[in-house]
């Protein structure tokens, strides 16, 4: 055999060789990820994020990992600044003028009663008067209320009134902000926002920060982009309550042909799939496949049927070459932990194949001249 012929079933072999061979790359392929699309044994569904599926999507129960609905409180008093409260100590001092005298003596016209402590059914003990009711009364309304159930003994007396604030009338700044402390209400009408600055203001480590507030037995919830954006929703705070700033807990995984394989956080309540492809870095230029950035969910079972996906777990797929497909994933949201996968375009393979060739061909050539 001719040395021409030698070197040409050689680089046929070199060929043979190359294509049997699993290249090295860094994601799959779209026809890879989607091979069994159809068949019995899929275990996925699978949906084009255009017009005609996100009607049908948007309509869907909540993916496996989305979080319940948390509700808010739409504006709503603060406990009344000023008033006393179950709980409050609360200070007397008598004077008495006169003959008869009761409680003071010549040498000392006046007695300091020792601090008593609002009861839970919001009233004071007095000494010879017994309970009197004060919660909700401004400390001059209590005062003269407490000098009068002391008249028809102590005719001549004089009532001085002076409250200390109990843990019940406060809020508490619980986290999230740079100084977390507990706020006296009794003197000032307290808003959440308010409360919130008065602690220093939120981390400003937090991407989405959450205010949850906790009102008894009830937990009310909101992002704080949505709190600064409608003063309706920058409810009073009242006695009791407990306010916390965290940080949004969602987050969805960018992998493959992205410009970063990440952790991503969701930076705003709503995050649509072209938003997370810009967070995520975009497609990478040499890369990615345009036609084939796919989004895998999980579902639960109980969303399976007609008003569902037709399997729990769910690919959807977006092709970023066209019109209806930017128009469709700008209004397709994203869930928490969702994934965003940008596959490989099948040029890049054989672009590594012809690298691998052209390099076989110049083994070949200084093989020859050797």
């Amino acid at each position: 055999m001719s040395l021409k012929n030698r070197r040409a079933v050689f680089l046929i072999a070199a060929l043979v060789a190359l294509g049997a061979c699993t290249l090295p790359r860094g994601a799959a392929m779209r026809s890879e990820i989607l091979k069994n699309e159809g068949k019995e044994n899929a275990q996925f569904a699978h949906y084009e994020i255009d017009r005609a599926h996100l009607a049908q999507i948007h309509s869907w129960p909540a993916g496996a990992h989305a979080l319940p609905p948390r509700a808010w409180l739409r504006g709503g008093a603060s406990s009344q600044p000023g008033t006393l409260s179950a709980g409050d100590s609360v200070g007397l001092a008598v004077w008495e003028n006169g003959d008869n005298k009761l409680l003071t003596t010549e040498g000392a016209p006046s007695v300091a009663l020792q601090a008593t402590q609002i009861n839970d059914d919001g009233t004071l003990f007095v000494p010879y008067a017994g309970p009197i009711h004060v919660a909700g009364l401004t400390v001059e309304t209590a005062r003269e209320r407490v000098q009068d159930a002391l008249s028809s003994l102590l005719p001549a007396a004089q009532v001085q009134l002076s409250r200390q604030p109990g843990a019940r009338n406060t809020a508490d700044l619980v986290s999230g902000v740079a100084a977390p402390k507990s706020i006296d209400l009794s003197q000032r009408p307290m808003s959440v926002l308010s409360a919130i600055t008065e602690g220093g203001g939120v981390s400003s480590s937090f991407a989405n920060p959450q205010v949850r507030l906790l009102r008894g037995n009830s937990v009310y919830e909101i992002s704080m982009k949505r709190l600064i954006d409608d003063p309706t929703l920058d409810t009073g705070m009242r006695r009791g309550d407990k306010l916390l700033v965290t940080e949004d807990p969602r987050y969805f995984l960018s992998m493959g042909a992205t410009g970063k394989e990440a952790i991503v956080p969701f930076p705003r309540d709503k995050v649509s799939a072209l938003e997370a492809i810009t967070l995520a870095g975009g497609v990478n230029d040499s890369r990615a496949d345009p036609k084939g950035v796919l989004i895998l969910r999980d579902y639960p079972a109980s969303a399976v049927g007609p008003n569902g996906p037709s399997n729990q777990r769910v690919i959807f797929s977006i092709n970023l070459t066209t019109t209806d497909g930017l128009f469709s994933a700008q209004n397709f949201y994203l869930q928490p932990q969702d994934v965003v996968l940008a596959t490989e375009s099948p040029i890049v393979k054989a672009q590594t194949l012809f690298s691998l060739f052209n390099t076989t061909v110049s083994s070949a050539a200084r093989v020859d001249n050797f």
